[in-house]
């Protein structure tokens, strides 16, 4: 096993560079495996799952998603890392097992940079700020007066310490002045829950995860975490909008394989990605959770994950956020 990753590694040192279409030809010939480092059900799961069931008819054979959800995706992102780099094992690169992870975590069983190799990115969407209804706080600039005039009376739920949903509020407290106290969960489902009950005052989490609960009225959104307003929530201003430029960016969700996977299979995974990217049920079904359709080169994702990193360790400094 481990000459064989060594001569495939050195078969894909630079992606699309090398005639070796022959690799290619018979690819694939089983089904292919993409790992989602998430439960069923939330974003990065569901985003997987439009974008499994396109590939594969573009490939010719299945694209079947494998869950495997725990510590904040590294778990998941491991498995992707150790996988084969024969293509038949792919997987889902996020903020957080690309971003948050490598800058919170002191130890990770993966590096995100050596390990993958990127295809491409798929989709970006919008998390969103928002308060329980028993908070008197209609806008963002109430909430903020609120908390500024009686430092940690109000709570805020995470997914986990360290987490995306931990990091960005940290974030938002240190740029804003204000100083909210952080109650962690084991997981966003539980998180949502106390949300939803009142027992903590606001969260940050996924859009398409909140909105419903926002459309309903048991959530009051604040503020998006977006490059625009998103437009299933017009009525939600951006944090650069309210004056937060250094939070602009929410998450993302990529497609990788393990690194030394061959050129011309990362070429043809690209290329059926971004096939089914361009469908037009693609687009429509990501306008209906706001999502924004994200294609791009694999260096072009490289660079975006080595950003996500370079953000998230400026935020874990600034909020003191560690974990060993």
């Amino acid at each position: 096993m481990v000459h064989r990753r060594c001569v495939l590694a050195a078969l894909a040192a630079a992606p699309f560079a090398h005639p070796l279409s022959a690799l290619a030809a018979d690819y694939p010939d089983r089904p292919i495996k993409l790992i989602v480092p998430f439960p069923a059900g939330g974003s990065t799961d569901m985003v997987a799952r439009l974008l499994a069931d396109k590939m594969g008819a573009y490939l010719g054979k299945a694209v079947v998603v494998d869950n495997r959800g725990g510590a904040g995706g590294s778990l998941g992102a491991d498995a992707i890392a150790k996988a084969a780099p024969d293509g038949y094992t792919i997987g889902m690169a996020t903020v957080s097992t690309h971003g948050a992870n490598p800058a919170i975590y002191a130890k990770l069983p993966y590096d995100p940079i050596k390990d993958f190799q990127p295809i491409t990115n798929v989709m970006a969407v919008p998390s969103v700020f928002f308060v329980h209804p028993s908070v008197p706080a209609k806008s963002m600039k109430e909430f903020i007066a609120l908390a500024k005039a009686s430092p940690g009376k109000y709570s805020f739920a995470s997914p986990g310490n360290g987490t995306m949903g931990h990091a960005n509020i940290e974030h938002f407290m240190d740029l804003a002045g204000i100083q909210l106290l952080h109650v962690p969960y084991k997981g966003a489902g539980p998180a949502m829950n106390d949300a939803l009950a009142g027992v903590v005052s606001a969260m940050s989490d996924n859009l398409p995860s909140a909105l419903p609960h926002i459309k309903a009225g048991k959530l009051r959104a604040l503020a998006v975490l977006s490059p625009q307003r998103a437009a299933v929530l017009p009525e939600a201003p951006t944090y650069r909008e309210l004056g937060f430029e250094e939070m602009s960016e929410g998450g993302w969700f990529g497609l990788v394989a393990p690194m030394g996977t061959p050129a011309p299979i990362v070429k043809k995974l690209h290329e059926a990605a971004h096939k089914t990217m361009a469908s037009s049920e693609f687009k429509e079904r990501a306008a209906s959770i706001s999502g924004i359709v994200m294609a791009n080169s694999p260096e072009q994702f490289a660079l975006q994950i080595q950003t996500a990193i370079e953000r998230y360790r400026r935020i874990a400094k600034a909020a003191n956020i560690r974990i060993e």
